[in-house]
């Protein structure tokens, strides 16, 4: 008997050791794996994210391995494999809640796919930014994220090979399904239902299994979300279908908690009690924060329904600390909402109180930035009505223009003598520049107007005015909205004539600034200085030709300024022939400005002050002198303390 222990106990030793060593072989093998593949990539240098994620695909949860990628990428200067490692540390990270990190990983990411100049990278990098947005409930970057990805993708797929298109319709169906669950936010259930059945049909036709789990299960969400419970745990039950095939723990995860969250609508909690529990135990084996704070809420509701407030209250309370500690704002607003029913009904009314303002403050919060940005998408579409309006008309003017051209070159043909013939040439030659530079004139006042009437600064200056009203602020509010209707009649007014006087400029640009200020919290020192013995009342100036240097000042200079922010505006005149204007703002400079658009995601060119100059040019035309612009950065002890602009016009 004791040699049979013996021989087992040795028997069990050996199998131990045969295991361990296996394992070493294992690992060392995928060790080597993932470096001969790493070595291969940037030996040949592949230029497409196919050829790379075809590799390395099999380890995307290593973080130790990407990161070890990212750096010897970098000293190869391979910016696409550089930006594929990023993007894959930055949804590592994201997997564990690490959102912070995990944005700034996929901003870097699409800096490196931008200098590799990869389309199809960076809207990759683009899809996942949006998720981490998402998922920390940041909704307008979220929808900018994704709805740039989308376009780049839909410009792409058009000169993709069609054997190299699934990839790019993957992107397509990602950035449809998270644009869908950006409505769900708004709870906008039908719009957000058309997105995802859209990018579950790609899904469908590229056969993309993942896809097509994470898009039924977001079609439940909606269901849900309408009070359509038996469709929405249809869609549900084929989500986990799908992630049962892939063998996926963390979609069975999820899946659990939706159908617990139908079954607790629903009040059926001897069957929400086993699956909320299992989605719980999944999420603390997974340490996916995002989903372990949604199971403790679906807890604490179970444990409500079932009159064990208690152990509810404790599940509430460690939902709100792991919501809190990564800035889950759903999960901050329903278990807040919860403990706020609990403690009511103990008879603690002012922690019940504390709880419900918490819960009211985070969701105002979230649809307050979900309505500005859904009003801002409807500005964007009208803008492009618009466009597309004036172009046509636009093609109309052009084509009325033809055919008087082709008029006259019919009198020109039928005119017999050359007398005729030469001053019918002549006129035609005067009515064609006349034609141009009356059209060049439009375009000028039209660019002017739009760059005046910015739908982004009208809708912002009644957000700022709005804001007084809602804070009962009467006085304020009708304070700013008769200067902001002032200066949009100004504006109006002056887009119908090509000057004013410089009184009536200067006060318009007083307007202005004041409007503007609003914005700034009325930090911004104005004043306008005139020299004695100016009469500005009869001096003449382009209308509205100070607002782009006003604007530049504060935008680009005063911005990114704490505090001290100073612009001052002096008239003078040194000469007969010019009046002088001198904008001198104490900004950052714009060496510094520079620097800090290059570095934000969207740069967008201004042209405010190419029209400026174009108008000026026009306006001097009347004038044996040309306008004079000089732009001057101001120092102090080799430290940037601002700029001038110095505008000299003719008189």
């Amino acid at each position: 008997m004791f040699k049979q222990k013996i021989m087992c106990r040795s028997f069990l030793i050996l199998v131990l050791v045969f295991l361990f060593t296996n394992n070493i072989l294992s690992a060392q093998k995928k060790r080597i794996d993932f470096d001969t593949a790493l070595n291969m990539i940037i030996e040949d240098k592949r230029d497409n994210y196919i050829g790379i994620d075809s590799l390395l695909k099999y380890f995307k949860r290593d973080s130790l391995k990407f990161k070890h990628a990212a750096e010897l990428s970098k000293e190869n200067d391979y910016p696409l494999l550089t930006s594929y490692a990023l993007n894959t540390l930055g949804v590592i990270n994201r997997n564990i809640s690490n959102y912070d990190q995990a944005i700034k990983l996929h901003k870097e990411a699409i800096t490196y796919a931008e200098e590799a100049e990869n389309a199809e990278q960076k809207v990759i990098c683009l899809n996942m930014l949006g998720v981490a947005y998402r998922r920390m409930n940041i909704i307008k970057p979220a929808l900018d994220c994704h709805s740039q990805a989308l376009s780049i993708a839909y410009r792409l797929k058009e000169t993709l090979p069609k054997d190299s298109k699934s990839n790019i319709s993957v992107s397509i169906a990602v950035s449809q399904n998270s644009i869908g669950n950006i409505y769900m936010a708004l709870k906008q259930y039908d719009v957000a239902l058309e997105h995802f059945k859209k990018s579950l049909e790609i899904e469908k036709s590229i056969e993309n299994i993942l896809g097509l789990a994470i898009n039924y299960n977001n079609i439940g969400y909606a269901y849900e979300g309408k009070g359509e419970y038996e469709a929405a745990l249809e869609n549900y039950d084929k989500s986990l279908e799908y992630n049962n095939t892939m063998d996926s723990d963390i979609g069975r995860m999820i899946c659990y908690n939706s159908i617990g969250s139908v079954y607790l609508k629903q009040k059926r909690y001897e069957l929400a009690e086993p699956i909320v529990k299992d989605a719980l135990t999944k999420a603390i084996k997974l340490n996916d924060k995002f989903h372990l704070a949604t199971s403790y809420v679906n807890l604490g509701k179970l444990e409500m329904g079932l009159n064990r407030n208690k152990s509810a209250e404790l599940n509430l309370k460690k939902a709100l600390e792991i919501s809190s500690d990564y800035k889950l704002k759903g999960s901050i607003a329903s278990s807040n909402k919860l403990l706020s029913q609990i403690y009511q009904e103990k008879g603690n009314f002012e922690a019940a109180l504390d709880h419900y303002k918490a819960c009211v403050d985070i969701e105002n919060t979230i649809l307050t930035e979900n309505n500005l940005q859904y009003v801002n998408d409807i500005v964007v579409e009208f803008e492009n009505q618009y466009k597309s309006e004036q172009i046509k008309a636009e093609k109309e003017l052009n084509e009325a223009l033809l055919n008087r051209l082709a008029l006259n070159k019919k009198l020109f043909w039928f005119s017999l003598l050359i007398l005729l013939v030469v001053g019918v040439s002549l006129l035609i030659f005067n009515r064609n520049r006349t034609l141009n530079q009356e059209k060049k004139i439009l375009t000028l006042e039209q660019a002017m107007l739009r760059s005046q009437m910015n739908p982004h600064f009208i809708f912002n200056s009644l957000n700022s005015i709005k804001l007084y009203i809602i804070n009962n602020e009467k006085e304020h509010a009708v304070y700013y909205l008769n200067k902001f209707s002032k200066l949009i009649r100004k504006i109006l007014i002056a887009s119908k004539e090509k000057e004013t006087t410089l009184e009536d400029e200067l006060e318009t640009m007083k307007l202005y600034m004041n409007i503007e200020n609003i914005r700034f919290d009325n930090e911004i020192d104005f004043n306008i200085r005139v020299e004695k013995g100016i009469n500005i009342g009869t001096t003449k100036v382009p209308s509205l030709i100070l607002q782009p240097f006003l604007e530049n000042a504060l935008w680009h200079g005063l911005s990114s300024k704490p505090n001290d922010k100073k612009i001052n505006l002096n008239v003078s005149k040194n000469s007969e022939d010019y009046i002088n204007v001198e904008i001198i703002d104490n900004g950052i400079g714009r060496i510094a400005s520079k620097i800090i658009n290059r570095n934000k995601k969207l740069n967008r060119k201004s042209v405010g002050i190419d029209i400026t100059k174009a108008r000026l040019a026009n306006f001097s035309k009347a004038f044996a002198n040309s306008y004079i612009l000089k732009i001057d950065d101001l120092y102090e002890s080799n430290s940037p303390t601002g700029t001038k602009v110095t505008l000299s016009i003719p008189i």
